[in-house]
């Protein structure tokens, strides 16, 4: 008869536990979606502030920069200590610092969403740059936009590596490898991909 009983009792825990969880998830899916006019305000991903000078992704990085990482279980807003930069997703430097990305001031460097296409984005800040500095590469990204995109062998070398891209996909919204019948914006995205590798000759 006890034994019985610890069967039923241990049976009602367990569904009583399941119950729980389905009942967390959808609060927590029905919170999330809350303010949005689409219906899903996003993830609140996890990010780190650094506290001093550091190196990620191969970039000496300064104080104050914000490295963003993906969504995961019980890590959400600010993390009191660097995460596994595997799961990084977006260096974002401190309003007005800037890196050089081959001779470009860089502001911000954002892995591409789709996990199938390795490379990300870098964002220019083309105020800061002194015009003797300017190179060929440098003409032909400006005259087309503000980011580029770069398709990349090795995932852990987010620096101006010649080596390591593989291929400009895209500059801005205006010029993009995804319009393959369009010549113009396939030569000028060729020309961004030679420049680079010229630039990469001279450091």
């Amino acid at each position: 008869m006890r034994k019985r009983n610890y069967i039923i009792i241990g049976v009602l825990t367990f569904v009583l536990v399941v119950a729980l969880g389905v009942w967390y998830f959808l609060l927590l899916g029905g919170l999330s979606g809350m303010g949005s006019p689409t219906g899903g305000r996003g993830p609140n991903y996890p990010y780190f502030i650094t506290t001093e000078p550091m190196m990620v992704k191969k970039i000496v990085l300064p104080k104050g920069t914000k490295l963003t990482y993906e969504e995961q279980f019980f890590k959400e807003g600010q993390q009191d200590r660097i995460m596994n930069e595997k799961k990084l997703t977006i260096i974002e430097l401190p309003k007005g610092k800037t890196i050089d990305w081959g001779g470009v001031p860089v502001y911000m460097i954002a892995k591409f969403f789709n996990p199938e296409m390795r490379g990300f984005s870098v964002y220019s800040d083309f105020s800061q740059l002194k015009d003797e500095k300017k190179t060929k590469f440098i003409e032909i990204w400006q005259s087309c936009g503000s980011d580029l995109g770069v398709l990349i062998k090795n995932q852990d070398d987010w620096t101006f590596n010649t080596k390591n891209i593989a291929n400009v996909l895209d500059c801005s919204v205006n010029f993009q490898r995804y319009f393959k019948e369009d010549a113009q914006q396939q030569q000028l995205l060729d020309k961004l991909y030679n420049e680079s590798k010229k630039v990469g000759k001279t450091k």
